[in-house]
C-alpha cells in the first residue's frame, strides 16, 4: 500500500483536485478512499494487469461523481447567518381587497347577497337560507355560481387566480 501511494498519490491527488475546483480538503478525502478501495480489490495490485493507475483514476472520478450527485440532492448550505424573513407588504392586503370589493360589484344582488351571508358572515347553509328568505338548496347552488362568477370577475380585473 505505501508503495503504491507513493507512486500514484501525487499525480491521482492532482488530478482529483482539478474535479473537485479546488477543494484540497474533498480532493484529500477522495484520494484517501480510492487508495481505500484498492486496498480491498487487491487484484487491482496484480502487476500482470499493468499500472493501476488508470483504475484508480476512474474510481476517484465516480467517486467526485458520486459526490457531486449526493450534494446536488440535499440542497443544505451551512451559513453563519439567519436567512432574511419574509415581511407581510400591507399594500398588497389593500390591493386585494380593493380587487375582490369591484368583483363583487360585477356580480348580481343574488351572488353578493349569499357571499356575504356565507363567507364574510359566517352563516351556515341553514342560517342564510332563513336570513336570505329561500330554501337550503338554492344557497348551495348559488354560492357555487357565485364563486364561480366571482372568480372569472377577479381574472377579468387582472387579479391572480
Amino acid at each position: 500500500m505505501r508503495a503504491l501511494h507513493d507512486q500514484h498519490a501525487g499525480a491521482l491527488w492532482t488530478y482529483v483536485l482539478g474535479l473537485t475546483g479546488g477543494d484540497r480538503t474533498r480532493a484529500q478525502d477522495i484520494v484517501q478512499e480510492t487508495l481505500l478501495r484498492a486496498w480491498r480489490n487487491p487484484g487491482v495490485l496484480d502487476p500482470a494487469r499493468g499500472s493501476p493507475r488508470p483504475w484508480l483514476f476512474t474510481v476517484a472520478r465516480r467517486i467526485t461523481i458520486d459526490e457531486w450527485r449526493a450534494a446536488r440532492s440535499h440542497h443544505e448550505t451551512v451559513t453563519d447567518r439567519v436567512p432574511e424573513q419574509p415581511v407581510d407588504d400591507p399594500a398588497e392586503h389593500v390591493v386585494d381587497r380593493q380587487l375582490v370589493a369591484a368583483a363583487l360589484r360585477r356580480l348580481s344582488k343574488e351572488h353578493r347577497d349569499v357571499l356575504r351571508e356565507c363567507y364574510f358572515r359566517g352563516s351556515s347553509v341553514g342560517q342564510a337560507a332563513q336570513a336570505l328568505g329561500i330554501a337550503p338548496g338554492t344557497v348551495k347552488s348559488r354560492t357555487h355560481f357565485a364563486l364561480r362568477a366571482l372568480r372569472l370577475a377577479i381574472d377579468e380585473l387582472g387579479g391572480v387566480s
